[in-house]
């Protein structure tokens, strides 16, 4: 068989995720922006007066709103102008949004421009994994299925990492700069093959894996017949929302949707929203920029770790020592603001608490909640399902994700921080049950043995496990 490059797949799904990192700029904009505008002097400040405790909770949260509407649309427009456009579309409202938060005069306009970052964001966490599932051959689909929270910390990162030491429109102009690498380096990348042989353009499907795979018309053309036959058989088992609800489909669907509600009810969301505001409340000796940035640092290198050892590894343990690892924790530091509500000396003499249990929750999140559900979630749905259950799963994730941030702060404020944690840590602890007994293992195992361990039978197909090259087609 013709060697050709296979790397290229990987360029090609970091260049498309350059979109998920514009995501994490917007979703951690929230941390170093949120001390701008309560600051008392107003000094790098747009606003005529300091945000409010829940005008601050609803600049977090209302990003969310967007994100639940979002997948809708970018499921849509997947099917209807193809996964490559859609994501090229997705970066409209990200510009939207950044234009109302640079020309923000009241709090409205930060109101209304994280709404439009919701809406990209839902659709980027729909059509992205959708892509680099497309374009992924099957002994890859794990690494590349982890792409997304890998970028998605980088976009934290720079956050965290200029956001304290630039005026508020740099922070605004530096993620515009982002947005037009994006858009500029996609535009050159291609379109799945999958997509083009759902529109039933053989050849178009075949320049697409020429460039994909780096080898000639004749290297693609066993895989080409496989997409094309695979396709063909999708297309005329069509589905309506009622099979997603059916059999094997419903059990990949309320899998999905417990993944997702225990990936953001370990609280993941609320404390990167809010980071700085945690080393601010801790008291902690280092500078509460200082220490975001650290943590930030330690998030992308955990979360670069994943795409090495997922599919070597297996999702379930990296889920399984992820949940215990986050619960930790959430138990560390429900400790330590338990001591300092209580004005306890010792809070003070372990101001390190907060940080060492932070790296402790950023690292093992990192290594399994945050990527691996993702990548669990796109391989438990037949392509005909796919585009009605992604979005659905999307939506229910920022549903959850909308609930945390928004009444994090409140619950925080009055109940105390430390019953927050524990709330989130008590979550931790059911993900690892759940995962236990519920998820299944789908390292290395066919499209056709994943829907047979969902349904509940012995494996009868095994056409693809020959195929190990070849990308796990009904990935849609």
């Amino acid at each position: 068989m013709e060697a050709g490059q296979l790397w290229r797949q990987y360029v090609i799904g970091g260049i498309a995720n350059i979109a998920a990192a514009t995501t994490g700029y917007s979703m951690g904009w929230t941390s170093p922006i949120g001390l701008k505008l309560k600051d008392n002097n107003l000094t790098d400040s747009p606003l005529p007066a300091v945000i409010t405790t829940d005008q601050e909770s609803l600049i977090g949260s209302l990003l969310t709103i967007g994100a639940i509407f979002g997948p809708f649309i970018g499921g849509f427009l997947s099917t209807r102008i193809g996964r490559k456009w859609a994501l090229l579309v997705s970066s409209v409202p990200l510009l939207v949004g950044y234009i109302l938060i640079a020309a923000a005069s009241n709090v409205g306009f930060l109101y209304a421009g994280r709404i439009f970052w919701g809406f990209s964001a839902g659709m980027i966490y729909t059509v992205s994994p959708m892509y680099c599932a497309e374009i992924a051959t099957i002994d890859a689909r794990g690494a590349l299925g982890s792409y997304l929270q890998v970028f998605v910390v980088l976009g934290f990162l720079l956050t965290y990492s200029i956001g304290p030491f630039v005026s508020y429109n740099a922070i605004a102009y530096v993620g515009i700069s982002v947005l037009v690498v994006f858009d500029v380096a996609f535009f050159f990348m291609p379109e799945t093959p999958m997509y083009h042989l759902t529109k039933n353009n053989r050849e178009a499907a075949a320049k697409c894996l020429m460039s994909l795979r780096g080898r000639s018309r004749g290297g693609v053309e066993a895989e080409l017949d496989l997409l094309a036959s695979d396709v063909a058989a999708s297309m005329n088992n069509s589905a309506t929302i009622k099979d997603v609800f059916r059999g094997s489909n419903f059990k990949a669907l309320y899998i999905s949707c417990a993944l997702v509600f225990f990936q953001q009810f370990c609280g993941i969301t609320a404390v990167l929203f809010y980071l700085t505001n945690i080393f601010e409340a801790a008291g902690s000796n280092l500078d509460s920029s200082v220490a975001t940035i650290i943590v930030g640092i330690v998030q992308v290198i955990a979360s670069c770790v994943t795409p090495f050892v997922v599919d070597r590894l297996g999702r379930r343990p990296l889920l399984m020592f992820s949940a215990c690892g986050t619960a930790l924790g959430h138990v560390a530091l429900g400790i330590f603001f338990l001591l300092d509500a209580q004005h306890s000396p010792v809070a003070k003499s372990i101001g390190f608490l907060p940080i060492l249990s932070m790296v402790v929750f950023i690292v093992t999140y990192s290594v399994g909640l945050g990527p691996i559900t993702w990548a669990v979630i796109g391989e438990l749905f037949p392509i005909e399902v796919k585009g009605i259950s992604s979005p659905i799963v999307t939506a229910t994730c920022w549903t959850m994700c909308f609930s945390v941030t928004r009444y994090f702060g409140p619950i925080s404020e009055v109940l105390g921080m430390y019953v927050a944690f524990w709330i989130f840590g008590a979550c931790c602890v059911g993900a690892f049950f759940f995962t236990l007994f519920l998820v299944p293992e789908t390292k290395g195992k066919s499209f056709a043995e994943i829907q047979d361990m969902l349904a509940g039978r012995s494996s009868k197909n095994k056409a693809h496990e020959t195929h190990h090259s070849l990308p796990l087609t009904k990935l849609a």
